[in-house]
């Protein structure tokens, strides 16, 4: 069978359809493309954001939204909250975000003018130390830090009543600058947190029972239990870093002085942080004369996933449990 020749106005019909039908594709793609990205933009980036600055309040944060927002930590586990500092995005997310939560007390060294930054962009921001009733620092004769008396102890959250009263005026915040969350949910869980703040507590009172009142006195690597030391009735003595910070450095005397005070108390036992390095706790053990064990506490972060202290309530109890070990010869 012979085919037809297509004519030139065939040819232009055949054309023509061929373009309409491409044209109504085209049409349609974009259409769903529109569709996908109006839901994607509903969906996510229209979620309303809260930025936490330590790991610590970052898992306390989240017990509280749930999943009423998104909740970015932004100090990794195992970092030190003294030191650690802010990539050019995580800068960009505090002054995008609807609520930040930070320590504030001089804490976050390196992060400070970040969150002063998102504020003064009209950023609701809420420094948890301030409202924990904050303790200050000792005079050095009294085993408080050099040069540091009478400023504020940022490191609150070694008291878990604190970190309770915290909980709630977290839920208010979230609940007074966050949009599109739901105020019963929030409140909800930060009242079902508190209550686990509360078992916390008595358990911690429960074990630190078993400690003699002639071994309750402390050293770590720096001024980091003062309000441990002040709710369960312990003695700081001292620090291998005299300070408030990881940042500064013992001098010789420094070490002399501490080694003293020890050996005046009948301290064996020297707490330092598992995030720091051991160098200076272990200087100290041999100017003492290797009598003295060197125990790791996580105080200032939570570990990664699965280390053993990687939510502030299993980091309270390991605390806890390494502190009556090594202070009770365990």
């Amino acid at each position: 069978m012979r085919r037809r020749a297509m004519t030139p106005a065939g040819i232009r019909r055949r054309a023509g359809a061929g373009t309409a039908h491409a044209r109504h594709l085209i049409a349609g793609l974009l259409a769903l493309v529109t569709a996908m990205t109006v839901t994607a933009c509903t969906t996510g980036d229209d979620r309303p954001a809260v930025v936490v600055t330590t790991n610590i309040l970052g898992d306390v944060t989240r017990e509280i939204v749930g999943d009423q927002a998104d909740v970015t930590v932004l100090m990794k586990p195992n970092a030190d909250p003294h030191s650690f500092g802010l990539s050019a995005v995580q800068a960009a997310e505090l002054e995008q975000a609807d609520l930040v939560v930070h320590n504030g007390l001089g804490l976050e060294e390196n992060v400070q003018r970040h969150v002063d930054a998102a504020r003064a962009a009209g950023v609701a921001t809420f420094a948890a130390g301030e409202a924990a009733d904050p303790l200050t620092f000792h005079t050095a004769d009294d085993g408080g830090p050099e040069g540091e008396e009478g400023q504020p102890d940022p490191h609150f959250w070694t008291d878990p009543d604190r970190m309770r009263k915290v909980t709630g005026l977290i839920a208010d915040q979230v609940v007074e600058h966050v949009k599109g969350v739901d105020p019963g949910t929030i409140r909800a869980n930060a009242e079902r947190y508190a209550e686990e703040l509360t078992d916390l507590t008595t358990w911690m009172e429960k074990s630190f029972r078993g400690v003699p009142e002639d071994r309750r006195a402390l050293v770590t690597n720096h001024h980091v239990f003062g309000y441990l030391a002040d709710r369960f009735g312990f003695e700081v003595i001292g620090a291998v870093v005299p300070s408030g910070t990881t940042l500064a450095s013992p001098s010789s005397s420094d070490l002399r002085s501490l080694t003293e005070a020890m050996e005046r108390a009948g301290v064996r036992t020297v707490f330092a942080d598992s995030s720091q390095p051991r160098r200076l706790a272990d200087v100290l053990r041999t100017e003492t004369g290797g009598g003295v064990r060197v125990i790791a506490l996580h105080s200032e972060s939570l570990t990664a996933e699965g280390a053993g202290a990687d939510t502030y309530l299993r980091m309270m109890r390991s605390n806890t449990t390494a502190m009556v070990t090594g202070l009770t010869g365990g």
